[in-house]
């Protein structure tokens, strides 16, 4: 391999060449003021730290919902499995209601989950960060629960599953 030579004022290869690392797929919820319902899909979820417990995920600029994660004082992330590809679409376009037809549960916090997700964390807003053109929200975990299953994932503009290296 040659070393690193593009530019990233290339934003196009730049997204291409980032596409590269394969991430695990989510959904993230909140509510306004209002009691209305907010979703995305995203792949930016990371763990920070497990005292305190931290996650961190970040929103674009032009999200739709960009405005209410602003204000928010909680979210609530799913983590998808490999049956739930059809859920990460749906949040990830420009659906009306991104919630017709999906079976959700309402978290203690008050947000919205995706029932059958491999886990949720029902997180209150630690911090946000300036990112570019994201922001950056740390999220303290208030409450979590995971089951067994095989994660939705996402690499190279595909979506996929893991399978343990060595296995047929």
């Amino acid at each position: 391999m040659a070393k690193p030579q593009n530019k990233t004022s290339d934003g196009r290869a730049l997204r291409q060449a980032l596409g590269k690392f394969a991430t695990g797929v989510a959904i993230v919820t909140t509510r306004d003021g209002e009691e209305r319902d907010y979703g995305m899909t995203i792949n930016s979820f990371t763990s920070v730290s497990l005292a305190p417990p931290l996650v961190l995920w970040s929103v674009s600029r032009s999200a739709p919902s960009y405005p209410v994660f602003t204000t928010t004082e909680n979210f609530v992330i799913s983590v998808l499995g490999e049956e739930q590809e059809n859920i990460s679409n749906r949040f990830a376009g420009s659906v009306a209601d991104k919630f017709a037809g999906v079976r959700c549960g309402r978290s203690n916090m008050g947000p919205l989950f995706i029932d059958g997700a491999l886990a949720v964390f029902e997180c209150s807003v630690h911090e946000r960060y300036e990112g570019g053109d994201h922001l950056i929200l740390v999220g303290h975990v208030e409450n979590y629960s995971c089951v067994n299953g095989r994660a939705l994932v996402f690499h190279d503009g595909w979506y996929g599953t893991l399978q343990k290296a060595g296995s047929q």
